[in-house]
């Protein structure tokens, strides 16, 4: 019975969202135009607090002490569902986002996803790979970037391989290791599910950085799971 209620919801809370970023990516292109990049972190961040507000939902934040915005880091954060992208945004609108190309073809987000200086992932030949890796560390250069190592959101509630991909960017930079567990965005709204379940408890717990002295000695796989560990640790 919830769940007929959910499916019924989510149909004008979609609307709704959709008409709301619509407006939302109109005035940012205005901004974007007149090349004010402050302002458009600052809506972008309203904009991502309000998505949750609209669902009738509120999450918990841990952790935020660790977060330094005087600093850069590679962040790290497992992935589930869609709003992944957007809990990140509420509280750290300041980084760059490293990607599924899917992700671009979403209506109106696509637009969100660009202004952020979205890094697309395309299928995995030497050219895109090159280009990527490129992208990446130019991005590297001036901010933060975020990564969901997992390549994709996990259909089953776990959280899935880690991939090697931020382990190169990890290498030839000199910026830590951000760790983000993303807990509760599996039930609000997985991959394999239509409807939004807005009886979800949502937390996002930031670790403290992993810097780049604790790491560099080790293994890639030895990377992966002292990072993927910090993220279980904190996993619901």
């Amino acid at each position: 019975m919830r769940s007929r209620i959910y499916a019924i919801l989510t149909i004008p809370v979609f609307g709704i969202l959709y008409v709301y970023t619509g407006i939302g990516v109109f005035i940012i292109l205005i901004l974007a135009w007149l090349n004010l990049r402050k302002p458009i972190r600052i809506l972008q961040q309203l904009w991502a607090k309000s998505v949750f507000r609209i669902m009738g939902l509120r999450f918990r934040i841990e952790g935020l002490p660790n977060l330094d915005r005087k600093k850069k880091y590679i962040l790290v954060a497992n992935h589930a569902s869609l709003f992944d992208i957007v809990a990140i945004m509420s509280f750290y609108p300041e980084v760059s986002w490293f990607g599924h190309e899917r992700l671009l073809k979403v209506p109106l987000f696509n637009k969100i996803l660009k202004m952020t200086d979205y890094v697309p992932f395309r299928d995995p030949t030497y050219r895109n790979t090159k280009q990527m890796l490129q992208q990446l560390m130019q991005r590297s250069n001036t901010q933060s970037v975020a990564i969901f190592p997992e390549g994709t959101r996990t259909l089953n509630g776990k959280i899935n391989v880690f991939y090697k991909g931020f382990i190169y960017l990890f290498r030839t930079s000199q910026i830590s290791i951000l760790p983000v567990t993303l807990n509760g965005f599996y039930k609000l709204k997985p991959k394999n599910r239509a409807y939004i379940d807005f009886g979800s408890k949502l937390s996002v717990v930031i670790h403290k950085p992993i810097n780049k002295e604790e790491l560099e000695n080790l293994s890639d796989n030895e990377i992966i799971e002292t990072v993927k560990g910090v993220i279980v640790s904190a996993y619901e």
